[in-house]
């Protein structure tokens, strides 16, 4: 009850906005109704029940099940229906507030008697007709990759990237029939089912995926339909760095930039003896999974930008156009399953490159924890999203010269933490949250005072800019 307490006086200390917005208990399911679709077509929200308009004061909920009753009917207008959590009795200082929560990332786009609604600041207004487009193709109601682009013909595929693709599919032998030009339909038809190819007034087109996979220069109708891979000689965006523009189909594209990793990649030398082991700086089919991941899903409506490969001396980026797609968000991007270009990814996973249901982010976690690397950071900025990964330091470890018995004292997490700095040197509060993201930050805390209370480490700056070096 405590919690609940704290929460709701924290929600009204604040104003309302785009994500919070409440109500007397006797509000119409109308407006309740437009709120809730407004929420459910932006970020999703919260709004509470029981609450002054204008003061933000708590008037109470004076029939709990029936004001339930409300909200549930308000949810039932949107056209589809909305079904959201159960809504909540809460107590605060003044008396009872019906808590009622909007997720974020919802699969459907919502209406109310035919209006398509979205929240701005504190109103909830019809969506502009550009919003709505963009709104319907991020929750896979409009697919960008399954429309044609005004011009494009059956002229513009290289046949034998399509023959090439079709061998791969060992299909049955029926279906490709002898004679180039029963052949020739027999492609088509094979292109047709898979998306790639669409019936425009009479006649088979490209889709933009087929022009994308398949295309002779997909370039023409997606300029920044490309990577862009930078080496940077330092830790940071700089003036000396080694570039390259890759183009082509999305294959060509994925074939150059490993190509481009593994020329601009440093390897780590390990010597044993007579013996020496090079060690890539990064594992290479973990860099393969997220140039997969970004060129299958990144949001190629927005043509603004491309996919940014950096190579810096510490960490690897991989940064593609466009937010998480429909409900994936950064809490559960391991586990929802959600394809903005669900050809792409399919004839990408024809080609083995990806498995068709799987993003491959869970494969990379996997393959840098086997290789003793820390997890990878995911970041939502900007409207795109950032995969940053550190690899194996080349420089040679620090010696750990600890104290006689602090060794077998220190808990596994600590003992981790070292071994952290004997690659890299130092340590942030943010590196030792990447490696232990399970553990709550004031238990991480207690082990960098224990460890500089031992003589192990040294505190270095204070606050944000604080971090560790060892002593």
């Amino acid at each position: 009850m405590a919690d609940q307490y704290q929460d709701v006086d924290e929600l009204l200390g604040g104003s309302m906005g785009p994500r919070l917005h409440w109500f007397p208990e006797e509000t119409s399911t109308s407006k309740l109704a437009a709120v809730l679709v407004g929420m459910a077509n932006t970020l999703g929200g919260t709004l509470l029940l029981g609450v002054a308009p204008r003061s933000g004061v708590v008037q109470g909920i004076k029939n709990p099940q029936e004001a339930q009753d409300r909200l549930f009917q308000a949810a039932l207008l949107s056209d589809p229906p909305l079904v959201l959590p159960i809504p909540r009795l809460v107590h605060s200082a003044q008396g009872e507030v019906l808590w009622v929560t909007v997720p974020i990332g919802l699969p459907h786009v919502y209406n109310l008697e035919g209006r398509y609604l979205g929240r701005e600041n504190t109103q909830t207004n019809p969506l502009s007709p550009r919003r709505l487009r963009q709104l319907l193709m991020e929750r896979g109601v409009i697919q960008f990759e399954s429309q044609v682009p005004p011009g494009a013909t059956l002229a513009d595929l290289d046949e034998a990237k399509v023959r090439n693709y079709i061998d791969k599919l060992d299909l049955p032998g029926e279906m490709l029939q002898d004679g180039a030009a029963a052949d020739s339909a027999a492609r088509q038809q094979v292109l047709l089912h898979r998306g790639c190819l669409k019936l425009v007034g009479g006649a088979l087109s490209p889709t933009y995926a087929g022009l994308l996979l398949f295309g002779r220069y997909p370039q023409q109708w997606l300029p920044n339909a490309a990577i862009l891979a930078v080496r940077f000689s330092g830790a940071s965006l700089g003036d000396r760095f080694l570039k390259q523009d890759i183009a082509g189909t999305l294959p060509e594209q994925l074939y150059q930039a490993e190509a481009f990793f593994h020329t601009n990649s440093r390897r780590a030398v390990h010597i044993e003896g007579l013996a020496h082991t090079e060690k890539p700086e990064y594992p290479a089919d973990a860099v393969r999974e997220l140039l997969v991941n970004a060129v299958a899903h990144r949001d190629y409506n927005l043509g603004g930008d491309s996919i940014h490969l950096r190579l810096f001396s510490d960490r690897l980026e991989i940064q593609s156009p466009g937010g998480l797609p429909g409900p994936v968000n950064l809490e559960n991007l391991l586990e929802a399953r959600f394809s903005r270009n669900a050809v792409i990814a399919q004839v990408l996973a024809d080609m083995g490159f990806v498995e068709r249901l799987g993003y491959g982010l869970n494969r990379v976690v996997s393959l840098l924890r086997q290789e003793g690397l820390r997890p990878p950071r995911f970041d939502e900025t900007s409207g795109a999203f950032r995969v940053t990964i550190w690899g194996e330091s080349l420089e040679a470890p620090a010696r750990l010269d600890l104290p006689a018995g602090v060794q077998d004292e220190l808990n596994p997490r600590q003992r981790q933490a070292l071994t952290f700095l004997a690659r890299h040197r130092r340590i942030t509060n943010r590196d030792y949250q990447d490696l232990c993201p399970d553990v709550h930050p004031e238990t991480l805390r207690r082990d960098f005072a224990d460890l500089v209370d031992r003589q192990v480490l040294l505190k270095i700056g204070d606050k944000k800019s604080t971090y560790y070096i060892l002593k």
